[in-house]
């Protein structure tokens, strides 16, 4: 009996693979948007990538598989039986390069197939909200093909690929989180005004101080541990610059001029985006190869101080011996997997943002004008007939970019050497991540002062 019901659930998941969104719900979930079901849908899709890369870079996989018999090059074999398979390529950085190669192609293919995608009536809108099963087909054949790119130059020029879409990806990642800060604080505002106003207004105020105090934790954390008095001259600039950086930012949000055309502006949004600018500065900094600048956490925690500087030129790892679980990288992950899932079922009403992200002022994650079928099972409400919500090509094109930052992350932003054998860190690291933060806050100080700089537009 189990085994029937276990081959009638595969049966089901199998014909909502093969069908549309809409069958992706139960009827014990709630009802949806069609838009938001496949933003999720895809979304899961970089995220299962996401888990497999993470596996193919832990330490001593490559041991494992070498255990196998008859299967790693090198490895215990079977008398009569050869091994065929290189592992060095099915683990390590080499196969994070292939595994986000891959997701890299599959959603810049989409992102070509999507463009300008009016409504859910072009024909192209049922690829898009549907067929999962093949969509998934394809991800996996493009993995395997991937697997079978020769090393040659293909890590060297695609570590610089993945540095430039990381650079964009960063200040994507800033714009959804003013997104998140100006969603949050216009909700907490309004329950004030609704309801308990001393309570919701001590929240924001807490939320705000925290994230201050964090910020300016990290400030003087970077200043005792991230300089010295006769060097690192770099991370005394960048620190210093960030610091006046966000100061400038918090001041101009709370002017009187940019209140009055947008009275939901404040030190909420500015205080997050100066905590997210000195996680960037504090992952910048952790990629300079002076190691005196550069110390490890580990020495930190365990108050030994900054490490002495090694030898020019050292690996700072190998493609089986790189930590991924570096605690810049842990955050890294993190916000990443946040801001992943915030794209997916985000509801904004913020002009700017919306226009930057080329979305729609829309529908949030639950339909509450759907009821259920005949059959009693509920669907994704399809909200697109009249014009789409988001733009499909630009939502594949941010995905696209978020592959090649999960490459970057998950390898530390290390850059294979000549031999391709060892991996290691170098300055365009460093300047890519810290001109994101510099790029980044320029455009929420856009998003505040462009309706000062150009009032004939409407921002409302």
């Amino acid at each position: 009996m189990g085994a029937c019901l276990a081959l009638s659930s595969l049966a089901s998941c199998a014909s909502c693979l093969c069908g549309s969104a809409p069958c992706l719900l139960s009827s014990c979930c709630p009802s949806t948007y069609n838009s938001t079901m496949t933003r999720l849908a895809f979304s899961f899709l970089l995220l299962l990538g996401t888990m497999v890369s993470v596996i193919m870079i832990l330490p001593g996989m490559e041991e494992h598989l070498k255990k196998i018999p008859g299967f790693c090059l090198g490895g215990t074999s079977i008398p009569g039986i050869e091994n065929h398979v290189n592992c060095d390529i099915i683990v390590g950085y080499k196969s994070v390069y292939r595994m986000c190669f891959a997701m890299a192609c599959f959603f810049f293919i989409f992102t070509i197939i999507m463009i300008r995608v009016r409504s859910s009536k072009d024909p192209r809108a049922a690829i898009q909200n549907g067929f999962w099963f093949f969509k998934f087909l394809v991800l996996v054949g493009i993995t395997v093909g991937a697997f079978f790119i020769p090393d040659g130059t293909f890590n060297t020029v695609w570590y610089y690929f993945g540095m430039v879409c990381s650079f964009i990806f960063i200040i994507i990642q800033l714009i959804l989180l003013v997104d998140f800060a100006h969603s949050w604080n216009q909700s907490w505002v309004e329950k004030a005004e609704d309801g308990n106003t001393k309570c919701w207004f001590a929240a924001l105020l807490s939320f705000t101080i925290l994230h201050y105090a964090l910020a300016f934790s990290a400030i003087v954390l970077f200043y005792v541990f991230y300089t010295q008095p006769d060097d690192c001259t770099e991370h005394k600039v960048f620190i210093s610059l960030n610091l006046i950086f966000c100061i400038i930012v918090s001041i101009v949000a709370i002017l009187p001029k940019v209140q009055e055309t947008q009275p939901s502006s404040g030190l909420l949004q500015a205080s997050l985006i100066s905590l997210y600018t000195m996680y960037v500065t504090w992952s910048a900094m952790t990629n300079n190869p002076n190691r005196k600048c550069n110390p490890s956490l580990l020495s930190l925690v365990q108050g030994g101080g900054p490490t002495p500087t090694p030898p020019p030129g050292p690996a700072l790892g190998t493609s089986t011996t790189i930590q991924w679980w570096d605690a810049q990288s842990i955050v890294g992950l993190m916000i990443f997997l946040f801001c992943t899932l915030y794209a997916s079922i985000r509801s904004s009403n913020n002009a700017q943002v919306n226009k930057l992200m080329q979305t729609e002022e829309g529908h949030g994650l639950t339909a509450d004008d759907a009821s259920p079928g005949e059959d009693g099972v509920r669907r994704a409400v399809d909200n697109e007939e009249d014009g789409v919500t988001y733009s499909y090509s630009f939502f594949h094109f941010s995905l696209f970019l978020a592959s090649l930052y999960i490459m970057m992350t998950l390898t530390n932003w290390y850059k294979p050497d000549s031999s391709e054998q060892e991996m290691q860190t170098t300055m365009p690291a460093v300047w890519v991540k810290i001109g994101s933060s510099w790029l980044g806050l320029a455009i929420y100080l856009w998003t505040l002062v462009a309706p000062l700089v150009l009032p004939d537009r409407d921002f409302s």
